[in-house]
């Protein structure tokens, strides 16, 4: 089977979509499938882990790039530039399945045809990471992200989502039929992720050193990052206290000028903020966890969790969010925040922080769900899926 897939960056670019997007392309080339990816975030040609590379980038000075400055139309510019790189490779050489990512709907101009089976993966939609609108070109940006990733998603012969209650909230978000195919298929990490994860012993809490609590992701409301922000400054005034054990949080993916500049002097003591970095350096940020923080209001799947998990690390996350209630709550690899508060989050923290018996517990039972989902299992089912895709289009 020849196979299409459509990502907005890819490694060694470090996001969580370029994660997701290696490990459904090489799974499925483990699977046998011969496997051409289009990313926008490099120009050119290459192969990586039996994976032909295409870049789109758009240039800035190039029509397409033009069309990126106008609010709302300018979405249509990636689309466009897939839309021609995808069909100029399929001309030459037909694909059987053109995959892509729902967020900000990469696809949605390839849709309507039926020489492919056009699939769509479905990550968290655009709407439940924006900030509320607060303009009017926002508004129009935001309806125009939304009205493409309902065209993809109704244009595509069968969808994937990581999680049931995802496909669930997918269904009732794009205002699916449920007529179509819809798979539940887990991502799985990278070998080179768990290797590493397999041989990261626990730190130890040393007298007078912060135990280091960990989070990965961007500063936005989704991922709870006001609430981090709010616990730490809650904690941090607790430790100044004598009360709990000092701490240190650190941001992976976070630059400083993200940072609350209001932020309280108990919370900005202790808050350490260093940006994006690559799988080695993150490695080692895991390695060196005490715990891993995650209060996200909403994942799709969240590979963080499955991350901080595979090193055995504690995690914290949101009990508002189904993946983290399934992967942590569920499990018992973690302790919950009650509500999408700090005040909450400060209180799932503080067991972790005054307890090693608590830490060495849920590390145990981290250790114990670790490894559930792998590229053997995301190569077949994606197949499977595909196999229903074609057969409906």
């Amino acid at each position: 089977m020849r196979t299409a897939l459509l990502a907005w960056d890819y490694p060694p670019s470090p996001s969580g979509l370029s994660t997701a997007a290696r490990e459904i392309a090489e799974s499925l080339v483990q699977a046998g499938c011969d496997v051409t990816l289009f990313t926008l975030d490099r120009t050119g040609r290459e192969t990586a882990g039996g994976v032909s590379i295409v870049g789109c980038a758009i240039d800035k000075a190039s029509g397409l790039g033009r069309l990126r400055l106008y609010g709302g139309a300018g979405h249509l510019a990636a689309p466009l530039a897939f839309r021609r790189a995808v069909l100029a490779e399929h001309a030459a050489r037909p694909f059987d399945v053109v995959e892509a990512t729902n967020w900000y709907a990469p696809a949605a101009l390839l849709t309507g045809r039926h020489d492919f089976a056009l699939v769509t993966r479905n990550s968290t939609p655009a709407a439940f990471s924006r900030d509320p609108a607060t303009s009017a070109r926002d508004r129009i940006d935001g309806w125009a992200a939304d009205r493409l990733e309902i065209r993809q998603a109704k244009g595509s012969a069968g969808l994937i989502s990581n999680t049931g209650e995802h496909a669930r909230r997918i269904t009732a978000e794009y205002g699916l039929t449920g007529l179509q195919p819809h798979a539940v298929v887990g991502l799985s990490l990278p070998p080179g992720t768990l290797a590493r994860a397999k041989a990261a012993a626990y730190p130890e809490a040393r007298s007078g050193e912060p135990l280091r609590l960990l989070f990965v992701g961007r500063a936005e409301h989704r991922k709870g990052f006001d609430m981090i922000m709010e616990a730490a400054a809650i904690l941090g005034a607790e430790v100044d206290r004598g009360a709990i054990p000092d701490f240190e949080v650190r941001l992976v993916g976070v630059p400083e000028g993200d940072v609350p500049a209001d932020l309280p002097e108990p919370a900005r003591r202790r808050v350490k903020a260093l940006g994006r970095m690559q799988e080695e350096a993150l490695a080692v940020e895991y390695a060196g966890a005490h715990a891993v923080l995650a209060p996200s209001r909403y994942e799709s799947f969240g590979l963080v969790y499955q991350e901080g998990i595979a090193y055995g690390r504690p995690m914290v996350a949101n009990a508002l969010d189904a993946s983290g209630r399934e992967f942590v709550g569920d499990t018992g690899a973690g302790l919950m925040a009650a509500s999408d508060t700090g005040a909450a989050l400060a209180d799932a923290i503080r067991p972790i922080l005054t307890n090693d018996e608590t830490r060495q517990s849920l590390r145990a039972a981290a250790l114990k769900a670790a490894g559930r989902f792998n590229r053997d299992t995301l190569g077949r089912e994606t197949l499977a899926l595909y196999a229903k895709a074609r057969q409906a289009s």
